[in-house]
């Protein structure tokens, strides 16, 4: 099943619980998702299709990042309730994102786009990074790997 498909049944699941705080996260993810087709469709996409597995990925991606920045926001104005509302959503979302690579695991696939690539210099991070996010795109923190790469090929 796609992810899609999962994200519908996890929030049919969670209607039928009555599970409100997992119910209002999966609308939100919802929400995020058609933002997302119908963004693709104003761009000329496929109107019969929505975006696909990949962009629905980054999309969870940017909702954990964004929700770890607010929650570290509200910790430093002394709103616990309201950074503890934002790590559940992160738990979450993150029930739809692959395993997370390890530091051994991340450094072996920076290694491995690095040869598959051909990259010799600084100058070839851009195929790097493009290697990585083809292949690792929701398994990777590249905020995390992009200094990293930087510091392999320079």
């Amino acid at each position: 099943m796609d992810l899609r498909g999962q994200i519908s049944a996890a929030l049919k699941d969670a209607m039928k619980q009555k599970d409100t705080e997992r119910l209002s996260t999966l609308r939100l993810i919802n929400a995020a998702i058609k933002d997302r087709d119908i963004a693709k469709r104003g761009e000329g996409g496929d109107s019969d299709e929505g975006v696909g597995d990949p962009d629905i990925l980054t999309i969870l991606g940017k909702m954990v990042k964004q929700r770890q920045e607010s929650a570290r926001a509200y910790e430093e104005g002394a709103r616990l309730e309201l950074a503890e509302k934002e790590l559940s959503e992160i738990k979450i979302i993150e029930t739809f994102l692959p395993r997370q690579l390890d530091e051994d695991e991340t450094n072996a696939a920076i290694d491995k786009a690095i040869t598959s690539s051909g990259a010799s210099s600084i100058r070839d991070m851009g195929r790097v990074m493009g290697v990585l996010k083809g292949r690792y795109t929701g398994q990777l923190d590249f905020s995390k790997v992009g200094p990293k790469v930087k510091a392999r090929l320079g």
